[in-house]
């Protein structure tokens, strides 16, 4: 194996020289002291995406417990809590340093705790994955740039963000002991038939638009007493929160005093959250997806006959296509789609929601009769939906009261402080002068599984390359997917897997005679057992991912617009 002093030597002889004298470096390891460096790709020129390398360190080297990896769980939030370390050293190495050219770059973090390829660690190594922009002077090599970045920066950030003795070790235990809690709570919510958890004093308000951090000076979360309830942590004695039931959860409130603030914590609860968030004990069921209208989303083949039936033209809802969806359309193949996916929790904020979908008022069903309106509405369906299936619903409205009949309990937001006003609801809607006729289905109807045919699936060359275009969109070929619907993606390097994800998936598994819930079963289970390499093509090593929920990567085949159906 070559040696650090070899590196140095190649970049020094290359110094001056054309651009493409890098790619000596291709594919070679170097043995450092107390790490193996390895060059997996030269970029192509100065101005293409940077250079993508490795570090292999022994686990013994390192000298990281066995107690802290000796899970999963454990495994999670040491890597995250290690690629946060190693980005903050880099940072400190390069500080002043603008641009790409010349600079190590490794996935950036947010506020959440996500299992990602960036840091990996096994039975006997840490491997880092992360990228340098090979330094140059127009097309003009910079060896002895390079080797400074290499030979003299490149270690002390690896001693620095990879040994434990170099590590803040009461915060790494502290992040370890925090995701232990957190993973505690989402297996409580199961054992107490609830659906969330928010804990008293979480900071649910962000920074602002553009940041999320938590707000300076906002008001604490304080659960109303006849929720709250109390959990033995296996680590840090006792919490106190609310708890929120299985069933049929209404919010209610005026604008402007916390209502969406709530869900949207409650949206990005699904994720685990470092600690000092404010979120970090706002847990919800991990499948739980926020359902909205997409109007102008493609639908292929989606049963929406449970919401709308008889349309003009003998329309076939049970298998209902269109390049151009409607708000109401959208909204119940949403919805539709995602039960299909096996959620077992739905969180709605009528803000972004399709009207006619979500109810339909006393008058204007007197003056439309109800054979001529083909649209049932989900005020309609939220209680079989739950008594059928099981799924609940988290439901924001301030402009509707027909949901207070099938309510389980009503929450009101007064100046973000959270009041349990279940009895009044109940109070006003079995009130005289607003009773109603029986608003809700006895059934809520049939949840088909669909299957993909090879044809979706059959593009070939540059066409059938796929990758991610910010956090919102993936390019196929030269056709985008649009998942800008998607909003309880956290991270661009989500969107990254997804691509990745969906071409395993057009490689290996498309054609083959299982259903999209069954193929993301089917590698999601691979990546549980063999890691992100297995999904990955042959000698690539991507440090830039991270894994999305199945929900999303199953949303994404949903909204591409060349997916067939089999009948």
């Amino acid at each position: 194996m070559k040696t650090a002093k070899d590196l140095k030597q190649l970049l020094h002889s290359i110094d001056g020289g054309k651009y493409g004298a890098y790619k000596r470096l291709n594919g070679n390891h170097y043995r450092f002291d107390d790490f193996t460096f390895v060059v997996e790709h030269v970029q192509a020129d100065p101005f293409a995406p940077p250079s993508k390398v490795r570090v292999l360190m022994d686990r013994e080297t390192a000298g990281i417990p066995d107690d802290l990896l000796d899970s999963h769980d454990k495994v999670v939030a040491v890597t995250d809590f290690l690629t946060r370390a190693f980005g903050q050293e880099i940072n400190r190495a390069q500080k002043g340093a603008k641009g790409s050219k010349g600079k190590m770059v490794i996935d950036r973090c947010g506020q959440e705790i996500l299992d990602r390829s960036a840091v990996q660690i096994d039975d006997k190594e840490i491997e880092v994955r992360f990228e340098i922009g090979m330094p140059a002077a127009g097309r003009k090599i910079l060896g002895k740039k390079a080797a400074t970045i290499m030979i003299d920066h490149m270690p002390n950030v690896v001693e620095q963000a990879l040994m434990y003795r170099n590590l803040d070790q009461d915060r790494l235990k502290e992040q370890v002991e925090l995701y232990l809690n957190q993973q505690f709570i989402r297996e409580e919510l199961d054992r107490r038939d609830l659906v969330a958890f928010v804990g008293n004093e979480a900071i649910l308000p962000r920074k602002n638009g553009v940041s999320d951090l938590p707000l300076q000076d906002a008001v604490p979360f304080t659960s109303p007493e006849s929720y709250e309830i109390t959990l033995d942590l296996p680590y840090g004695g006792q919490l106190t929160g609310m708890g929120i039931p299985v069933g049929i959860t209404l919010i209610v409130g005026g604008g402007f005093h916390g209502k969406s603030t709530l869900l949207e914590a409650l949206e990005i609860g699904v994720y685990n959250h470092i600690a000092q968030d404010g979120r970090e004990f706002v847990i919800t069921r991990a499948d739980g997806m926020k359902i909205r209208a997409e109007d102008g989303r493609s639908v292929e083949k989606v049963n929406i006959t449970p919401f709308i039936d008889n349309l003009p033209g003998k329309k076939d809802t049970a298998h209902f296509s269109t390049t151009n969806a409607s708000g109401s359309t959208s909204q119940a193949a949403n919805t539709m789609e995602t039960l299909e996916a096996g959620s077992s929790l739905l969180l709605i904020d009528e803000d972004t929601t399709a009207t006619n979908f979500m109810i339909r008022d006393d008058r204007m069903q007197k003056l439309i009769a109800p054979e001529k309106e083909p649209i049932t509405p989900f005020a309609s369906k939220v209680k079989p939906l739950y008594d059928d299936y099981q799924v609940s619903t988290i439901l924001i409205v301030g402009g509707s009261g027909d949901y207070f009949d099938v309510a389980d309990q009503v929450f009101m937001m007064d100046e973000y402080e959270l009041k349990d006003v279940t009895d009044d609801a109940k109070a006003i809607a079995q009130a005289p002068e607003y009773q109603r006729d029986d608003i809700s289905d006895r059934e809520f109807g049939d949840i088909p599984q669909r299957m993909p045919s090879k044809a979706s699936f059959n593009k070939k060359g540059k066409d059938s390359r796929l990758k991610a275009k910010g956090k919102h969109a993936i390019m196929y070929g030269k056709e985008p997917i649009d998942i800008s619907g998607l909003e309880q993606l956290a991270d661009p390097s989500q969107t990254n897997c997804i691509a990745m994800i969906l071409d395993y998936y057009q490689h290996q598994l498309a054609g083959r005679k299982m259903s999209i819930v069954e193929a993301a079963d089917t590698i999601y289970s691979k990546i549980a057992e063999e890691g992100f390499d297995a999904i990955a093509p042959k000698n690539r090593y991507p440090g830039d991912l991270a894994l999305p929920r199945k929900q999303e990567f199953i949303a994404t085949i949903n909204r591409y617009r060349g997916l067939n159906i089999e009948e």
